[in-house]
């Protein structure tokens, strides 16, 4: 409900504040306004996709089906499951939901990891976008989903050296995976997805609400002027991308098109960087992946994802 209320509150400030007249908001104000609400339209219906896939994994997939599909080998398995998002239209706001199924379903935390990563990319509608956007022949489609392949799966080799991958995942998430199947109590299936499709909102909503309003305040109080004017540098116009990656929060399966006009002015790399960095980290999925890992899982993500997406720009930089 406090997940809700703030969204709603939102779009009902936003709406009447053209009608107050002398009253008026301030032009920053209903540009933060503006800026959030972007970000949760964008956002919740892939959300809401995540959170039906999630149910459709942990309630109507037979736990044995993962077991039997997946590889045996650590490294192959997780290969394949970073391929899972061709399969699935979801950007990556939507998969923190069903990457928290597939934790419940039995996969390790880094795999789940491998998953979260790679779908954002890999997935067709970020494909198709992004060859709309740039076409086929200036290797930027090409270096993003190389690079967010390769960047998931380092992601989920580093994770699986971890000796209890349970105590990656916050202590609330960590107890209910630890629940036996036996907590259904003969519940029927459409009843067990009905209560899990509310707890999943409930824990997924404030999150997106809190990243869209910080979203949309950074936006706000950060002149995008700044971030512009570095585009011609080779290193700092790759920082300068993925910090505007990280501000902005656009959907992966849209943000090639946002970061087009951008690309008259900044250099390939530094294109591909933002690419990569935006659909992995930025302040809107580290607000939703708060709600299934601890905060020292983060801080790490957010380091080695910075370094190596800062690296695949400016490989392309160099052959370019």
């Amino acid at each position: 409900m406090v997940g809700v209320a703030g969204i709603v509150a939102l779009f009902v400030v936003r709406g009447i504040s053209s009608t107050w007249g002398g009253l008026a908001l301030p032009n920053e104000a209903q540009d933060f306004l503006t800026l959030s609400i972007s970000v949760i339209i964008e956002s919740l219906p892939f959300v809401i996709l995540g959170i039906v896939l999630s149910i459709a994994v942990q309630v109507w997939v037979p736990d044995t089906l993962f077991v039997r599909l997946l590889p045996k080998n650590r490294v192959l398995r997780r290969v394949a499951i970073s391929l899972l998002g061709v399969l699935l239209p979801v950007c990556e706001c939507g998969n923190v939901p069903l990457a928290r199924g597939l934790i419940v379903k039995g996969l390790t935390v880094a795999e789940s990891m491998t998953f979260l990563l790679a779908a954002p990319i890999v997935n067709p509608i970020t494909i198709i976008t992004t060859a709309q956007a740039f076409g086929w022949t200036n290797g930027i489609l090409i270096a993003r989903v190389a690079g967010g392949f390769l960047i998931a799966n380092l992601i989920g080799w580093l994770f699986s050296r971890h000796a209890n991958q349970p105590g990656l995942l916050t202590p609330r998430f960590a107890a209910e995976c630890a629940l036996p199947p036996s907590h259904e109590h003969g519940e029927t299936r459409w009843g067990q997805s009905v209560e899990l499709f509310v707890h999943e909102a409930g824990t997924i909503l404030p999150a997106l609400f809190l990243g869209a309003v910080a979203a949309g305040l950074v936006q706000v109080v950060v002149p995008r002027q700044v971030l512009v004017t570095l585009g011609s540098n080779p290193l700092w116009s790759i920082l300068a991308m993925m910090v505007l990656a990280f501000i902005i929060s656009v959907c992966s399966n849209v943000d090639a098109f946002f970061i087009l006009p951008f690309a008259t002015t900044f250099l390939p790399g530094s294109i591909v960087s933002f690419l990569v960095f935006g659909p992995l980290i930025d302040i809107k999925m580290l607000a939703l992946m708060r709600t299934t890992f601890r905060v020292r899982v983060l801080v790490q993500l957010t380091i080695v994802v910075a370094l190596a997406s800062a690296l695949v720009g400016l490989v392309v930089n160099f052959v370019s």
